[in-house]
């Protein structure tokens, strides 16, 4: 019991204090922007928001923004500024605070000649907020320009952190962690998984005694619910793309194997039967395939096997540590441990298929583990840990774009988006 409660703490467990940004992308292919705050020199909340509207057109891979604050008429369309005239867009806005909350308006207009391409006016109810508005506003003219759809900014971020002995809170937050809300808290609570993909339910585990409990918790009435309780280990690591289906990790015969529970049913179907440990099932391959972490060749290494039934085969056959994954149809992302590094040793996260089709390296140095993929496949959040701290990383699939972004001191146990 010992031996498999420290694989698996131990394949969540994470830390985080700082970061710093990385980028990679063909600057030539990117759209080259200026961001002028129109909010007016006394406001605090304009020049807070440079720095977000600056990472999130970063992050989508398509504009190339000056890291120049520059503040203007928000109204003005004329510029003699030669810098701003060679650029290709210059993307105007004004943050306002009302006794409604706040508002964002946004014009982004041609730098060659100052015509007008998209304007729009957002609002929001709660001043906490309103770094939402800024994805929101990015997103559409994202979308304006005809680029790739970058939807998964507007998502929430979900993570537990401890905050004592034997505590720890569950924590939303919006990708670039301006925005933090803690939704559950008291006693010690672990290991959250979003519950449908509009966000509006998490699973998590509690520990209230020596028996873990599996909650869910509806975001939008607060209500809570306890499904069930288990002996040994209770974990909740996917959920089916309707919602109906759990795969969980559970332990009721002292040793840790994957199993399908039904909402609907309330039945749990087991689907792998090993002496050893199995953990960290996902979905694949249209939910026709597991996916999961085991020890059965001596070290963990990502496995696959059919989930009506079928022989159990390894995934991936490089590596004598690979000790997390993630699915997301036919592909899958896991970390895997290699020698050297800051730490005499290094974690870097590989893409695969679920036929083994390629494996590209998405990473190239330092500790990079707990991938997860983005809801369109096309982004992959991680974890990455250095000797200045540890940050929160996305990797664009298709625009090679990496950043990393802070989270502060707090020591993360798990994450989900």
């Amino acid at each position: 019991m010992r031996i498999f409660m420290l694989f698996l703490f131990s394949f969540y467990a994470l830390y985080a204090v700082d970061a710093t940004m990385k980028i990679e992308k063909d600057v030539d292919q990117r759209a080259k922007v200026a961001v002028i705050d129109g909010s007016g020199a006394m406001s605090t909340l304009g020049r807070e928001a440079f720095k977000i509207f600056r990472d999130d057109l970063k992050i989508t891979g398509h504009f190339l923004p000056s890291g120049e604050y520059r503040e203007g008429s928000f109204n003005g369309g004329i510029f003699d500024d030669p810098a701003l005239r060679s650029m290709e867009y210059l993307l105007k806005y004004r943050m306002e605070e009302t006794e409604k909350g706040v508002s964002l308006k946004v014009r982004l207009l041609k730098g060659s000649d100052s015509r007008l391409l998209f304007s729009q006016t957002y609002r929001i109810g709660s001043k906490g907020r309103y770094p939402f508005l800024i994805h929101r506003a990015v997103t559409d003219l994202n979308k304006q320009l005809g680029f790739a759809p970058v939807q998964w900014l507007n998502r929430y971020v979900l993570f537990a952190r401890y905050t004592g002995k034997k505590e720890s809170e569950i924590v939303l937050a919006d990708f670039t962690f301006h925005y933090i809300k803690t939704i559950v808290r008291g006693g010690l609570n672990l290991f959250p998984v979003w519950g449908d993909p509009e966000q509006k339910s998490i699973y998590y585990t509690r520990y209230s005694g020596k028996i873990p409990e599996l909650y869910r918790l509806d975001l939008r009435s607060g209500e809570l619910h306890k499904l069930f309780s288990s002996q040994g280990m209770l974990v909740c690591s996917d959920v089916s793309a309707d919602g109906k289906r759990l795969l969980l990790t559970m332990a009721p015969e002292g040793q840790p194997d994957i199993y399908e529970y039904s909402i609907d049913s309330g039945e749990k179907r087991r689907l792998t039967t090993f002496s050893g440990i199995d953990v960290g099932g996902k979905y694949a391959d249209g939910e026709r395939t597991l996916v999961f972490v085991s020890n059965r060749m001596g070290y963990p290494n990502v496995f696959k096997k059919p989930i009506q039934g079928g022989p159990v085969t390894p995934l991936v056959l490089q590596g004598r540590n690979n000790d997390s994954c993630d699915a997301y149809n036919k592909k899958v992302v896991y970390s895997s441990r290699e020698n050297g590094g800051e730490f005499g040793k290094a974690f870097n996260l590989y893409l695969t298929t679920t036929d083994g089709a390629y494996i590209r390296p998405l990473t190239s140095g330092g500790i990079n583990q707990f991938p997860r993929f983005s809801p369109d496949g096309n982004t992959v959040l991680y974890i990455k840990r250095s000797e200045q701290g540890n940050s929160v990383g996305y990797i664009g699939l298709t625009t090679n774009m990496s950043m990393l972004f802070p989270l502060g001191v707090d020591r993360l146990q798990s994450i989900d988006w």
